[in-house]
């Protein structure tokens, strides 16, 4: 275990949704591990090396070898440190909580962003889209304290966003993504997912600052779809499909 535990580093941005389901998850495990913070706004040359695919956070770094993509840093954080699992044994299980990391990651989060940096109708229809996929996560968290049951888990870590970031990007955007008389269940999973032991240990940026970020994003972001309406026809085809 000593091996396993041995140079860890997690490449982040303080913002980032996608950082922090990584950082909850070694926090979970009892992993320590070296946060390092990059600009996203002014790369440096180290994220360059790390993720020169993408050139996005976060990156886990285990004794020197660098990996992106948060889902799959989750499996492997799983893989590599079994104390508290986050995913279950059953294949079958695993694979569908795989879909259902798309659907959050591939339709929630780029709906409710779309949502935030769009105006009129396309604002509008992306509230709608992210409202019917959160329609189908109501289903599966009803019932219970975390999507696993009673531990926090894979999806709770996936779907962590929607605790902290949704009320600002609401706030920011003036929608409403999830009304508790709609979405009771949720409701109650972000109660608990705040008040987690880990979650509440764990850093997570104040959400004035949040708030400040997004609302100067905002501008610049809906100038940039008006203004380039092939990469605004992407985002939509994408969302679609």
């Amino acid at each position: 275990m000593e091996k396993n535990n041995k140079s860890v580093k997690v490449v982040g941005y303080w913002v980032s949704a996608y950082v922090h389901r990584v950082r909850w998850a070694l926090k979970l495990k009892g992993i320590e591990y070296e946060y390092i913070e990059e600009d996203l706004f002014n790369r440096s040359s180290l994220l360059s090396q790390l993720n020169p695919v993408h050139g996005k956070v976060p990156v886990l770094v285990h004794d020197g070898n660098p990996l992106p993509e948060s889902a799959i840093i989750l499996e492997y954080i799983d893989e590599v440190w079994t104390q508290h699992p986050l995913l279950p044994l059953d294949a079958h299980e695993r694979a569908q909580l795989r879909f259902w990391a798309k659907i959050i990651d591939q339709k929630i989060i780029t709906s409710t962003i779309l949502a935030v940096y769009s105006e009129g109708e396309d604002q509008e229809r992306a509230v709608k889209l992210a409202v019917e996929y959160l329609d189908k996560i109501e289903e599966k968290i009803r019932g219970k304290s975390f999507f696993g049951g009673e531990e926090l888990g894979y999806m709770d870590l996936m779907m962590g966003f929607a605790a902290y970031l949704l009320p600002v990007w609401e706030e920011v955007a003036s929608v409403k993504f999830i009304d508790p008389s709609r979405f009771p269940a949720i409701t109650a999973w972000t109660d608990n997912f705040l008040d987690h032991p880990v979650i509440k240990a764990e850093y997570l940026p104040p959400k004035d600052e949040l708030f400040n970020f997004y609302v100067g994003r905002q501008k610049e972001a809906i100038h940039l779809l008006a203004s380039h309406s092939d990469l605004g026809k992407k985002m939509w085809a994408d969302l679609l499909s």
